[in-house]
């Protein structure tokens, strides 16, 4: 137990991290321009929705985030995709929305709303068919 002060975890292989990892999901349609050039046709998906949380120190109640913070803002933005065709919404507005352009988006929705230590989102389309944005931690 720490005390409630803040605890630097430090091994003789370097800094060690702290992770902490949320799933959700949501159904939504959604169309993309493949390789040759054409649009494929519209077609929906059960999207799976993975956050990931990293730190090198612990918070004063010992955690990296809280979950519940963390459920609801993510339950949030995905209000925002749930039975729509993300084609139609201003948030992809001249892109694409990929697994890749959907995740950049969750990660940047997250960390604007407040939780800093979100790190890495994963997007899952598919079985076996998954796409990651990540930024540093601390980073933009």
């Amino acid at each position: 137990m720490t005390g409630g002060r803040r605890r630097k975890v430090v091994g003789t292989g370097g800094l060690h991290m702290y992770r902490v990892r949320i799933e959700d999901g949501f159904c939504a349609t959604h169309q993309v321009r493949l390789a040759d050039g054409s649009v494929e046709a519209l077609h929906g998906h059960d999207w799976g929705v993975a956050v990931e949380c990293a730190a090198t120190e612990l918070d004063a109640c010992g955690m990296v985030a809280d979950f519940q913070e963390l459920q609801r803002v993510l339950r949030g933005l995905l209000a925002e995709l749930e039975h729509r065709c993300l084609n139609d919404l201003a948030c992809f507005a001249g892109r694409f929305p990929t697994a890749e352009v959907v995740a950049e988006w969750i990660l940047s929705g997250v960390r604007s709303a407040g939780v800093r230590s979100a790190v890495r989102v994963e997007v899952t389309e598919a079985p076996g068919c998954r796409a990651s944005y990540e930024c540093p931690l601390g980073g933009a």
